[in-house]
């Protein structure tokens, strides 16, 4: 974190399906139950800049430029998100919910990508400097059950006139079983700040052990 910083800055990550979405919202309303300011955004996006990218990103007209040009993307949008939301939010003593951030990019485009980590650290260096979570949320789940649910979730959205398979959910298995596996590795790596949760459980479940880490390590 910042020095300046005095909020408190928690990431949800994870692969397709595993409901990183709902767990932030979830814990938005706790969060403001006891009292706090909390900021709800998410990556990429946050921004009117980061959204044009995202929606560049996710229709996958940037397919064409390999994992290391979307990495570039990612961090320029990560870049205006953390500058013009996520610092000030933190410097205000906010909580901040981001429904995905740094990691998604050492996941997807790092170890089911295949960019080498050492390019990617350069543009977190850039793109995140000091503005480090305090705590990330790894939502875990077979590859295969988050396909699964995120094929149900845009079949809903279908039938209300929105949504449609994005450029990572239409990769195939062997890709999002290396994506999980790549956030099981952060996590390892970085104990400290990742902690793992069960999202094969029921919803309600899932937010309780979300709930209970966050108390745990930032006693809100």
């Amino acid at each position: 974190m910042s020095p300046l910083a005095s909020g408190k800055f928690i990431t949800f990550e994870g692969g397709e399906g595993v409901g990183k979405s709902t767990q932030a919202r979830l814990l938005a309303e706790r969060l403001r139950a006891a009292g706090h300011t909390v900021v709800e955004t998410r990556e990429p996006g946050g921004t009117e800049r980061g959204e044009k990218i995202r929606n560049f990103l996710l229709a996958g007209r940037a397919k064409q430029y390999g994992s290391a040009g979307e990495a570039v993307l990612f961090s320029a949008a990560r870049d205006d998100h953390v500058r013009e939301v996520i610092r000030p939010a933190l410097a205000r003593g906010d909580w901040v919910l981001c429904d995905r951030f740094s990691d998604s990019t050492a996941a997807y485009q790092g170890a089911a990508g295949g960019v080498k980590p050492t390019f990617l650290r350069a543009l977190n260096r850039v793109a995140v400097g000091e503005t480090d979570p305090d705590l990330t949320l790894i939502l875990d789940l077979p590859a295969e059950a988050g396909l699964k649910r995120a094929s149900t979730r845009n079949d809903d959205n279908a039938a209300d006139g929105e949504g449609a398979v994005d450029r990572f959910e239409g990769m195939d298995l062997r890709f999002h079983e290396a994506l999980r596996e790549g956030f099981l590795k952060i996590a390892a790596e970085a104990p400290q700040r990742c902690v793992v949760v069960d999202a094969q459980q029921a919803e309600s479940a899932v937010a309780e052990d979300v709930w209970e880490v966050v108390t745990d390590r930032l006693e809100p």
